[in-house]
C-alpha cells in the first residue's frame, strides 16, 4: 500500500492549499503540527555536522503553539543534542517581542524581501491570507511603511 501525504495530514491547507486562513481567520488556524520540530532538527543536523553550537529560532511573543513555548526548546535543545553528540544551544531572541516591535527595530533593513504569506501567488504575497492581514497590521502598528508586494489588496 502506498501512503499519501493527504493520508498522512488528512488534506490540511498547508498541503492542498484549499481552505487556507483567510484575513478574520483565529490565529491557531494557522497552526502546522511539527513546524518547529522540523525545522530545529533540520538546522540541528546541519550545525553537528558543521560544527555550529547554536541555532537562532524567531518565536514571537504571543505564539501560542505548543512548538514555541521555552519547555519544548529547552527540551528540544536537551534531545537534539543528545541524539547527534553535539552540544547545540536554541536561542528565541525576539520571544519577547511582538512583529510591530521587530518590524521598528529593522525598519532600516530590506523588509520587502521577508516572507510571511501561507498562500503565495507565484513569488508574492497573496494579500488575503491571516498572515497577509497579521503582516499588514503590524506595519501599520509600527508606522512604518509596508513595503511589501502584493498579488491582491485587501
Amino acid at each position: 500500500m502506498k501512503l499519501r501525504v493527504d493520508d498522512v495530514y488528512g488534506g490540511h491547507w498547508s498541503v492542498t492549499g484549499d481552505g487556507v486562513p483567510g484575513r478574520e481567520a483565529a490565529w491557531d488556524s494557522v497552526y502546522l503540527p511539527g513546524r518547529n520540530v522540523l525545522l530545529l532538527a533540520k538546522a540541528a543536523i546541519f550545525c553537528a555536522l558543521q560544527g555550529v553550537s547554536a541555532i537562532a529560532l524567531g518565536v514571537l511573543e504571543g505564539n501560542p503553539f505548543p512548538d514555541a513555548t521555552p519547555a519544548f526548546l529547552s527540551l528540544m535543545e536537551q534531545t537534539l543534542s543528545q541524539g547527534l553528540a553535539h552540544r547545540l544551544t536554541i536561542l528565541a531572541p525576539y520571544r519577547g517581542l511582538s512583529k510591530p516591535e521587530i518590524i521598528r527595530r529593522g525598519r532600516h533593513l530590506p523588509l520587502a524581501l521577508t516572507f510571511s504569506c501561507i498562500a503565495p501567488v507565484g513569488r508574492r504575497h497573496c494579500g488575503r491570507c491571516s498572515k497577509c492581514a497579521e503582516r499588514q497590521e503590524a506595519f501599520a502598528q509600527a508606522g512604518v511603511t509596508d513595503p511589501t508586494p502584493y498579488a491582491h489588496s485587501s
